[in-house]
């Protein structure tokens, strides 16, 4: 089901694009908005992960650099019935936890600084879980391609695809 949502998305979201080309540059612009859209769609299911962990800072831990953290998503994620999923830390005073990834075999973990110095061991593991969770249900597919969409869809209201009429 997660997967036709997703791809519900990546089609509702193409039209949009190409209707924004449109109005931006005729029948030009939804050639260009087109081939744009299936870049990004591709972008979007290959990277985007990668694109929102550079974007935040995180930086990737193992079992050596941050062994209380990573055995802790490990013990959770065994419980899930979910493969390891990458771990990364961000250096944020802000209390804050993501996951991202296309599916539970190419997913990560994100948690900042600010989120493990503040809450206590039980605390951080019902974050990591919530996190876990949205890992299983797959939500991360939607939220990152989400967030791919919306990207693109500033660069057209700036007005970068507007320069296409020459």
């Amino acid at each position: 089901m997660s997967y036709f949502r997703t791809a519900m998305l990546m089609a509702a979201m193409t039209a949009l694009f190409l209707f924004v080309g449109f109005l931006l540059a005729g029948e030009a612009g939804i050639v260009i908005a087109l081939v744009l859209a299936g870049g990004i769609n591709l972008f979007a299911w290959w990277n985007s992960d990668k694109m929102v962990l550079r974007q935040q800072g995180a930086r990737e831990v193992d079992a050596r650099s941050a062994p209380d953290l990573h055995a802790m998503v490990r013990d959770l994620a065994g419980r899930a019935g979910l493969p390891m999923p990458r771990v990364y830390v961000m250096d944020n005073p802000q209390p804050n936890a993501f996951a991202t990834g296309r599916n539970p075999e190419n997913a990560a973990v994100a948690v900042t600084t600010g989120l493990m110095q503040g809450l206590s061991r039980e605390e951080l593991a019902g974050v990591i879980a919530h996190e876990l969770a949205h890992i299983k249900n797959r939500d991360t597919l939607i939220m990152t391609i989400t967030a791919t969409f919306a990207g693109a869809i500033s660069m057209l209201a700036n007005g970068d695809l507007a320069h296409a009429r020459v």
